[in-house]
């Protein structure tokens, strides 16, 4: 089927001035509100129709919600203003299952997101999204696989969001991988590694997600949509024998502003949050690989003794005496994504450890 240019085109031909419907591919259907060519799609079709069969390329079901679509029913959460800023829109956390990703997905959805949970761990993903649609009584959540530094993989990822919801609203590009170590010790392929995952599947991810968010918007030309990057207050400042990681972040930094000034003209804006330390996540606390240990290991902490002191000493450099959460960050982004009138920029969540000037 040929939905990844047909299913964005729907959903934009369902603008409602602020989202599309969710629009889910099948092989064909019985009995269609509206059949035809590809060619005639965009002059026959009109707003209310909930099933469309477009010869040679597919049926699709549509719908406020996922569920609505596939059932054919109007039982969809209905919330308008502030409150409704991601409300029944489709979005794409990467790493998310897990840490920041978890929290983000969790907020998210709490705010009435249909949220695709795309990891390498796609069993936890999954696992995730079972729990989360099982809380909610409806589908709020799909577990998807995804390694961000293979192109193939994030173009089947792409496809197979736009497959099972029509496009993408919010692309958040939150994967990322950390390595600490002295320039003077750390190997090349360490070196790669993190800038491979945290630089290059930024690029990778936009590469793919921007021409649906294109084609979602061509109809009206007022469909805004959001890229955004979960970048890291290391984004904003460099951090002692962590210039891998931190290289990695300034150069999104730099991907942020140049993809911003490209995709304005499709309405996609792209931003960057630049979290503080989340120090309850695997990332930080891992026992076997967190930052803490290698903190310790390589001595980055002068004087700790145990995992203890170096989790103290970052804590101590935070105004606010405590680490950032997935909350704090969805703040941000649910910023980004109702103020229309931003792009660019780097959004700095760092508790008053990091500020700009």
């Amino acid at each position: 089927m040929k939905t990844l240019g047909i299913a964005p085109l729907l959903r934009g031909l369902t603008f409602d001035g602020e989202k599309g419907d969710i629009v889910v591919s099948c092989e064909t259907i019985e009995n269609p509100e509206l059949s035809c060519s590809l060619d005639e799609l965009e002059t026959k079709f009109t707003k209310g129709v909930r099933s469309v069969l477009v010869e040679g390329a597919g049926a699709f079901q549509l719908g406020e919600d996922y569920d609505d679509a596939v059932n054919g029913t109007s039982n969809a959460r209905k919330v308008t203003g502030r409150a409704g800023v991601i409300n029944n829109k489709v979005c794409v956390v990467t790493g998310g299952a897990q840490g920041f990703g978890e929290g983000i997905v969790r907020a998210l959805i709490a705010q009435g997101a249909l949220v695709f949970i795309a990891d390498m761990n796609v069993d936890g993903a999954k696992g995730l999204a079972d729990e989360l649609n099982k809380e909610a009584g409806r589908t709020v959540a799909f577990g998807v696989a995804v390694n961000v530094t293979d192109e193939e993989s994030v173009l089947k990822m792409v496809g197979e969001v736009v497959d099972t919801a029509g496009g993408i609203d919010l692309f958040v590009s939150n994967a990322g991988v950390l390595k600490a170590g002295s320039v003077k010790e750390m190997s090349l392929k360490d070196f790669e590694f993190v800038t491979d995952v945290n630089y290059v599947g930024f690029f990778l991810c936009t590469k793919h997600v921007a021409p649906v968010m294109e084609a979602m918007n061509k109809p009206s030309g007022k469909y805004f949509t959001d890229i955004i990057c979960i970048s890291s207050k290391s984004a904003l400042e460099g951090s002692n024998k962590n210039g891998a990681y931190a290289g990695s972040k300034f150069g999104s930094v730099g991907l942020v502003q140049s993809f911003a000034k490209e995709l304005v003209t499709d309405n996609t804006k792209v931003n960057t949050v630049c979290p503080g330390n989340f120090f309850d996540g695997p990332l930080w606390s891992d026992p076997d690989r967190g930052l803490f240990v290698q903190y310790l290991t390589t001595g980055k902490v002068p004087g700790a003794e145990t995992v203890e002191d170096v989790k103290r000493f970052y804590e101590a450099q935070v105004p606010m005496n405590r680490g950032c959460d997935g909350e704090d960050v969805t703040k941000a982004i649910l910023y980004s994504v109702e103020q229309k009138y931003e792009t660019g920029q780097a959004i700095p969540v760092t508790g008053g450890q990091v500020m700009l000037n």
